[in-house]
């Protein structure tokens, strides 16, 4: 602090302790308050934005038949969250019962990944759920069989999920699994030959945003075990954030 600025302070408390004041006579409480109050109204500002965003992009792919998948689907599976999340999960595409319900991981695997999320929130201390965070997949319409998406496949999505993440903004993305973090980190070269088993526990971009890949939920099905290799991708994740991991 300056001297001149030490000066003006000392001369104004003596001018308010002439009249009787033992403190400056302002209202930091209602200041806060005010402060607290605009930033609520802009951030509920924010959220009506994404919200009409999303729901003009969903409008946009209507009962998209824009590739060979909406043949045999029953419901597009958009994603759902919350659109002022700081982390966004992104799979590969929606299953059986996603099918069914038209909402990402509700099946088995999507037990764990809720899980997850909520041992995530616990660890963070903020408590968050999965309503507290967004989630997507690569593709919007269930593969027959289970089977992975095809490139075009990919390719006719991906402007779709290009657009969700730009709405989301979100401050992280988790991939999950190999044809997730296959997509969003742009390799070059055969996905037969990309290892997610190698790819994950570090960070990767996508336009500007980091992206953690790790294993799909479904893995753990078939290999309980390798939790813990995920745990630690989490952990990272939310350190990446500010969180306490």
């Amino acid at each position: 602090m300056g001297q001149e600025l030490k000066e003006s302070i000392t001369t104004l408390l003596e001018f308010y302790k002439e009249f009787g004041f033992d403190r400056l006579p302002l209202n930091l409480s209602q200041k806060t308050e005010n402060r607290k109050q605009k930033t609520e109204d802009r951030d509920s500002e924010i959220q009506g934005f994404k919200e009409e965003a999303l729901n003009a992009l969903r409008e946009e792919i209507g009962d998209c038949q824009r590739c060979r998948l909406s043949k045999e689907r029953t419901h597009i599976v958009f994603g759902e969250g919350n659109v002022n999340s700081k982390i966004m999960f992104i799979g590969e595409a929606p299953g059986r019962d996603e099918d069914i319900q038209g909402r990402p991981f509700v099946g088995e695997a999507g037990q764990i990944l809720t899980s997850l999320i909520n041992k995530m929130g616990e660890a963070s201390g903020l408590n968050f759920t999965r309503k507290d965070v967004y989630i997507a997949n690569i593709v919007k319409c269930r593969p027959p069989g289970n089977r992975d998406p095809q490139e075009d496949e990919m390719s006719v999505c991906s402007p779709f999920l290009e657009r969700q993440v730009e709405i989301i903004s979100p401050e992280v993305i988790m991939a999950l699994g190999r044809i997730s973090a296959y997509t969003l980190l742009d390799v070059q070269g055969p996905i037969s030959k990309f290892s997610i088993t190698k790819a994950r526990g570090r960070f990767y971009e996508y336009k500007g945003i980091p992206v953690m890949p790790t294993f799909h939920p479904a893995y753990f099905l078939r290999n309980p075990k390798d939790k813990s290799l995920t745990w630690a991708d989490a952990q990272a994740v939310l350190k990446k954030i500010g969180l306490k991991g």
